[in-house]
């Protein structure tokens, strides 16, 4: 997600320094900056570039506390001028931690998770759902509006992930909903494509079944015509599914469909080598023979 966002950002003008831990992704937008981004060589680096922004993508929680609360992560680091936004999907108690110490020291912070995938990100129509002080983000909107095309202001410190991980569970369950459905379809003799046709027309229509069809061939630009590869991964939906139940399990919140989705994709998960990697979408494959 991180990289694509990146480039929208060049796209608009902003001069950039780039670090991950992975080494060809930060050569992959360096070389594609025509020399608006330079590479940094660690966290420590990148917060004492002098930036008048520090965005982060990262995939967890504790990710999220490494970079943010270590030794030579950004807070140590970083000068107090430097607004943070953190767009990973973690749950809402780190973000209002992470964010109260950002404030401590002195750096304004918001929490600003995405939707939309890696198409969105590439396409730069991303949905953001933006929690914190409401002056500093009507400051900043225009910022997210380089990468996104929906901006939402979801009130104070870690309301974008209750936004996201409310979000998110409701994706998961859709997209079990549609494969069982396209399955059993399927299965009783329907053609798959004229099977999504009817449910995209008909009061069964989802984004998991009209933009993001889990049966192979129905959508050519789906991961299930290409093998479910690239795409939101399973292990990542698995995640957000336990994020969003623990979030619930906090306050006492029943979410029976929530935490039966989270079981099957961690099923899906464990049953075959690799499953964790593939899209979220190819869980239909625990409904098909």
């Amino acid at each position: 997600m991180g990289a694509p966002m990146a480039l929208n950002l060049l796209k608009a003008g902003n001069e950039l320094v780039v670090f991950d831990v992975i080494q060809k992704n930060i050569d992959s937008v360096v070389e594609q900056s025509n020399k608006k981004a330079i590479a940094a060589k660690s966290v420590k680096e990148l917060a004492q570039s002098k930036m008048d922004l520090i965005l982060t993508m990262l995939p967890a929680a504790q990710h999220v506390r490494s970079v943010y609360l270590g030794a030579d992560g950004l807070l140590e680091n970083v000068s107090p001028s430097t607004l943070l936004v953190d767009s990973s999907t973690i749950d809402p108690q780190t973000a209002r931690d992470v964010c109260a110490q950002a404030k401590a020291k002195g750096n304004d912070m918001l929490d600003a998770p995405v939707s939309g995938g890696t198409g969105g990100a590439q396409a730069g129509t991303l949905t953001f759902m933006v929690g914190g002080d409401e002056v500093v983000f009507n400051a900043n909107k225009s910022f997210f509006q380089q990468m996104g095309k929906n901006i939402f202001y979801c009130g104070g410190t870690g309301n974008g992930q209750v936004a996201k991980v409310s979000n998110n569970m409701l994706l998961g369950i859709s997209m079990i909903a549609t494969a069982e459905a396209m399955a059993l379809g399927v299965e009783l003799g329907m053609d798959p494509k004229i099977l999504a046709s009817i449910i995209n027309t008909s009061s069964g229509r989802c984004w998991s079944s009209d933009t993001y069809n889990p049966y192979p061939g129905v959508l050519e630009n789906a991961p299930a015509s290409r093998g479910y590869s690239g795409g939101f991964g399973t292990d990542l939906m698995l995640k957000d599914l336990g994020l969003a139940v623990e979030a619930a399990k906090s306050i006492k919140q029943p979410v029976m469909l929530g935490g039966l989705a989270a079981q099957i994709y961690q099923t899906f998960s464990k049953i075959g080598s690799g499953n964790g990697h593939l899209d979220f979408s190819a869980v239909i494959q625990m409904f098909k023979k």
